[in-house]
């Protein structure tokens, strides 16, 4: 390996080849096959520029994606329920030189005209104690090329170099106290990088394990639990699940105590999930705050105040600072000036692949990142999301108004099961706040009035919603996160 850039997996060959690596339902590998396995296909991609990895939730993917980068080539998840116009733009764009699968995965047409290599993970896979073997690499190589979700036109790829997984990872050891003894269980997708970088590579840069559930359920993060996992990660949709099925399941409030640390991300956690978990297990759930571009910028740290609502500090290495419209610095902290989140670190990508336009247009002059996130920032330096700019900031009556906290509010009213805020313009007002609820009993919904001024004895007058909309769900993405654009053709 290179002395420019240290091993992404360095913990590898630092204990017994014979230690779980991987589990993925009944299948798994040891370190020692990981080495077998992964450097099989390493040998297979060497040179080849970019691969594409049809990123199902099996232990073919996380193999795959290893291998890639111990070759030091870029490897492109792909998203397994992408449609045929999306993979089609993902392709052409990235122009892999093959695809990654496992051998019993059916691709689509799109992916008809890419050499297949199908990835093993057998018993002749085995590397022995021989520790994961990282080609030269240099900081800034290409290492994964994620996609976004496209919400303002097609998908772009984040070009996400070696040190920014090396970077983030090791700023998330420090702030969970994250060791080679850590055992993870998740049930993430893995063409994200919630579910890829945090919930696979994390283990395996400390040296420690990861068990996929495959597909979340509460009876599979009860058995890990028990079974001596650690550390669970999850999205908000899972820990929603979680919070319900707490009053009726004493065993899953035994084993989330049990746990050593409770993540959530990809999207904020409502305050309301955020205590009936604190009240049945003893446990709060940290948040850490992301994005594709940037990684990981904030967390909780597992030695401080784990404060609902809020995603706690900047990691180690990460400079953070929220902006006016104009650009200019917020110095106040004081926990009600909203601002534009901006970030600037070893964390971030260096750009979208193909895209200088966008990319120059992502950065100020000072190299700062413009996330699209607004938030607010205590006295003590925690940082508290109320939404994104484009579509959670709401201008109402001369005020700037965060979305997340009135959800919240919402939420806490015991007729609300989901609750999702938006603006529509109004004449008077600019804007006025749009509410749309999924109540607990679709016959017998709270009244618009009632919701209303439960909102405003909460948190203030002008932050009441002005309309009540009634829906049978909200629409989601595959990570959980409410499309509030598809909200307002609903």
């Amino acid at each position: 390996m290179s002395s420019l850039f240290p091993a992404l997996f360095p913990a590898s060959s630092d204990g017994p080849g014979d230690r779980v690596a991987l589990r993925f339902g009944e299948r798994s590998l040891t370190y020692g096959g990981l080495a077998g396995a992964a450097g099989a296909v390493a040998a297979r991609v060497r040179g080849a520029g970019r691969v594409a990895v049809w990123a199902t939730t099996e232990l073919e993917t996380a193999v795959a994606v290893t291998g890639a980068l111990l070759a030091g080539v870029a490897a492109v998840p792909l998203n397994p329920k992408s449609g045929e116009k999306e993979l089609a733009h993902i392709l052409s764009d990235s122009a892999p030189g093959l695809v990654l699968a496992a051998p019993e995965a059916e691709l689509p047409s799109a992916l008809g005209d890419l050499e297949r290599v199908d990835v093993g993970v057998g018993a002749g896979a085995d590397g022995g104690c021989a520790g994961l073997r990282e080609e030269h690499a240099s900081p800034g190589d290409p290492a994964l090329i994620v996609y976004t979700s496209g919400t303002t036109g097609p998908p772009k790829g984040a070009v996400i170099p070696r040190r920014a997984l090396a970077s983030t990872l090791d700023a998330l050891a420090d702030a969970w106290q994250w060791t080679a003894d850590d055992v993870l269980v998740h049930g993430l997708p893995l063409f994200h990088v919630h579910g890829l970088v945090l919930g696979i590579l994390g283990p395996l840069r400390r040296g420690g394990s990861v068990r996929h559930l495959g597909r979340f359920g509460t009876e599979g993060v009860v058995r890990e639990l028990n079974e001596g996992a650690t550390m669970l990660f999850g999205v908000p949709t899972m820990y929603h699940r979680i919070a319900e099925a707490l009053p009726a399941d004493p065993g899953l409030a035994k084993a989330l105590a049990g746990a050593r640390l409770l993540v959530s991300g990809s999207a904020a956690l409502p305050v309301h999930d955020h205590e009936r978990i604190a009240a049945a297990t003893g446990r709060r759930v940290i948040e850490r705050y992301g994005m594709t571009e940037t990684l990981m910028n904030t967390s909780v740290r597992a030695d401080g105040e784990a404060r609902a609502g809020t995603v706690g500090v900047p990691l180690p290495g990460v400079e953070l600072r929220l902006v006016e419209e104009d650009g200019s610095a917020i110095t106040a902290y004081d926990g009600e000036t909203v601002g534009e989140i901006q970030v600037r670190g070893p964390n971030l990508f260096t750009g979208y692949l193909n895209r200088p336009d966008a990319t120059a247009a992502a950065f100020t002059a000072d190299g700062f990142f413009r996330t699209g996130d607004m938030a607010v920032r205590e006295p003590d330096g925690y940082v508290r999301i109320v939404g994104r700019k484009a579509t959670d900031l709401i201008k109402s009556g001369g005020y700037k108004i965060g979305a997340g906290e009135i959800e919240n509010a919402l939420l806490e009213h015991p007729g609300v099961r989901e609750a999702a805020v938006t603006g529509e313009p109004d004449a008077d007002l600019g804007e006025r706040i749009v509410a749309w609820i999924v109540p607990v009993d679709p016959q017998s919904p709270p009244a618009d009035e009632e919701l209303a001024d439960h909102v405003a004895r909460r948190l203030a007058p002008h932050k009441r919603p002005r309309v009540v909309r009634h829906l049978d769900a909200l629409p989601r993405n595959d990570m959980g996160k409410i499309m509030k654009r598809a909200l307002s053709g609903a």
